[in-house]
């Protein structure tokens, strides 16, 4: 593998915040055994967890004069394996890794690899660019819980984190609005399916054909959003996929008539 250029400490230190992040980072534990299985010496084990996974890479990025070590811990510590059945801590971690990487001109797939993208621009460029693409969205008049998605840091590589994170907040809404569990379709089914009679929340009485289909319709109408975006292994939205303002603009206003319309549903019991 050819040699990868040595991250700047500024950008070290910040992968290490969220590598070891206080919350929902590694533990000690786990610190000690990737550096092991990386061949990587633990210089200062009694410090802060942060402080002491950056003092580990530093160390061998310097010795290496290269950060070829430092992005093949990083891909050991998110490799998918490591996440089954915690999807979405996951694909959280993962952008939060990426919103570093993508300064250096890294990003780190969906299938744990380290892969080479265009190197993001500065992170005035990143504020310009949320602050016109959430303009055009107030002129839209979307739902309010849409423009939280639409901030610097998740533009700092393309639009698809946006797009990404605003889809993940109606399955949440699914979620609290109901008190089903679960996600994408397994969710949608089980909260606004009739399969099984009347549904746990109902767009309108249900009583016509026609507000069957808009029952229904919805339904589909959010599956098809869900398999688009978090579908992992029947779609390829990459992390790097490559969107355009328009598209995400047009995506980002669908997301809002969704949300509209899960804040009308009712639930039935």
């Amino acid at each position: 593998m050819p040699a990868i250029d040595s991250l700047d400490d500024n950008m070290l230190q910040k992968l290490c915040d969220v590598l070891a992040d206080t919350s929902d980072g590694l533990k000690g534990s786990e610190i000690t055994r990737a550096l092991g299985q990386c061949g990587i010496a633990d210089l200062q084990p009694t410090i802060t967890k942060r402080h002491r996974l950056f003092a580990a890479l530093a160390d061998r990025q310097s010795r290496d004069g290269c950060a070829n070590n430092v992005l093949s811990f990083v891909r050991h510590v998110m490799n998918p394996v490591r996440h089954v059945g915690n999807r979405d801590y996951y694909e959280d971690h993962r952008a939060q890794v990426n919103r570093v990487l993508c300064f250096a001109g890294y990003t780190i797939t969906e299938r744990g690899e380290v892969e080479r993208v265009s190197i993001a621009q500065t992170i005035s460029e990143a504020e310009e660019r949320a602050g016109r693409l959430r303009s055009e969205l107030v002129r839209r008049k979307v739902h309010p819980d849409v423009l939280l998605f639409c901030r610097a840091e998740l533009l700092a590589e393309n639009y698809f984190h946006a797009v990404f994170e605003a889809t993940k907040s109606v399955a949440e809404k699914i979620r609290q609005k109901s008190g089903v569990r679960g996600d994408g379709a397994e969710i949608v089914d089980a909260a606004f399916g009739l399969a099984k009679g009347l549904p746990l929340l109902a767009l309108n009485t249900l009583q016509t054909e026609t507000e069957q289909s808009e029952q229904k319709g919805f339904s589909n109408l959010v599956k098809g959003m869900f398999g688009m975006f978090r579908n992992v292994t029947g779609h390829a939205p990459k992390i790097h996929w490559p969107m355009k303002e328009q598209d995400a603009l047009d995506l980002l206003t669908l997301v809002s008539l969704i949300h509209r319309r899960l804040d009308a549903a009712v639930k039935t019991r």
